[in-house]
């Protein structure tokens, strides 16, 4: 790619970001909605806080930074579940499947969907409960990246967003993009920046909001139903960059095929976000060669260890693990991937379960 387009696709996305980062208004935190886009369902992602942006790689890329979905080699097919506060009966579904294109392009399909149980139905005149609901969130994501040059990738995504709860219903549709730079002299210095959850706003409908009621002043009376529409809500967007470092511990014994047997990366990642605290990250990641993984994190936010003044559900602690294996010399890669969010109230913590082929 001309490097007149690669500065193109920077300057388009730094433009966006000044936006967004002006545009946060912190006065109507909690005011967004869709908050599950905030959600990475990725163990080996969620194991460093999202402080991986500048180099995260395959399937999971599509919830974090879609500019490094363009490092498959090929295909590529992911499975994970997550805990979301245990004990809570909240659980995380996620099925995604990415396929290299060509020389240098990649494709990717991720389905992310919420299950919160059976909930008890109330009404005013029937506090009891008159039978159960189960909510439905739904997230669809279609994500093309590329890689521009050996030193670039960037990519662009489309999410159509769905929620259910009962008889009433919110769409809508959010869109990203991003970009991941390596350089270095074993490119082992990695910048990335994504802007994601810029869509149009939601509304929730539905029969939900009708309500029966006696006409008044008439002869003979009678019933009409009366619908309150709901007010509008945004998307929750936001502005994300990080720089990682890779270590190479054994520089001086590399493995035959050029594998360190000892990898230390550090990273720091900073999210502005517009309807909530922003982000500061500290993580670290070693790995063995290529074969065992662990990481661990700390994402920062202001008030976060004040639990009276705190936004957040999260102590800001988080921690990893990876084992993989590829099985023969043309054979997939698997890999499993378990990681751990501290919370403080409720003291739960988020468990992710990941599991990977790649071929």
């Amino acid at each position: 790619m001309k490097q007149g387009s690669v500065k193109s696709i920077i300057t388009i996305l730094a433009v966006s970001s000044a936006l967004t980062a002006v545009a946060g208004n912190k006065d109507r935190s909690g005011q967004a909605g869709a908050g599950e886009m905030n959600i990475n369902p990725w163990a080996r992602s969620t194991g460093l806080f999202g402080t991986n942006t500048p180099y995260v790689t395959g399937v999971e890329a599509m919830k974090s930074n879609i500019a490094g979905l363009a490092n498959l080699t090929g295909t590529e097919i992911g499975v994970s579940r997550g805990e979301y506060l245990s004990g809570t009966g909240i659980n995380i579904n996620n099925i995604a499947v990415g396929q290299k294109l060509g020389e240098s392009g990649s494709i990717g399909l991720n389905l992310m969907s919420m299950n919160f149980g059976e909930i008890t139905s109330t009404t005013y005149d029937m506090p009891e409960g008159l039978g159960t609901f189960r909510p439905q969130f739904l997230n669809i994501t279609l994500g093309y990246a590329k890689q521009f040059s050996s030193h670039v990738n960037a990519g662009a995504a489309m999410t159509y967003v769905t929620e259910q709860v009962g008889n009433i219903a919110a769409l809508g549709v959010a869109f990203e993009g991003g970009i991941q730079y390596v350089t270095g002299k074993r490119d082992n210095f990695h910048f990335g920046i994504t802007l994601r959850n810029l869509g149009s706003n939601m509304r929730f409908s539905g029969t939900g909001f009708a309500v029966n009621a006696e006409k008044p002043q008439s002869n003979p009376s009678y019933v009409v139903s009366q619908q309150f529409p709901a007010d509008k809500f945004s998307m929750p967007t936001y502005l994300n960059f990080g720089v990682a470092y890779d270590f190479y511990l054994d520089e001086a014994h590399l493995e035959k095929d050029g594998v360190s047997k000892h990898k230390l990366t550090g990273m720091f990642n900073f999210q502005s976000n517009s309807f909530n605290n922003d982000y500061l990250g500290l993580g670290a990641e070693y790995g063995f060669k290529d074969m065992v993984m662990l990481r661990a994190a700390y994402r920062y936010e202001k008030g976060i260890g004040n639990i009276e003044k705190s936004t957040t559900m999260y102590s800001g602690l988080a921690l990893g693990a990876t084992v993989q294996k590829r099985f023969g010399d043309k054979g997939p890669l698997v890999a499993l991937d378990y990681s751990f969010r501290s919370t403080q109230r409720p003291a739960n913590g988020v468990h992710m379960f990941s599991i990977r082929f790649t071929r």
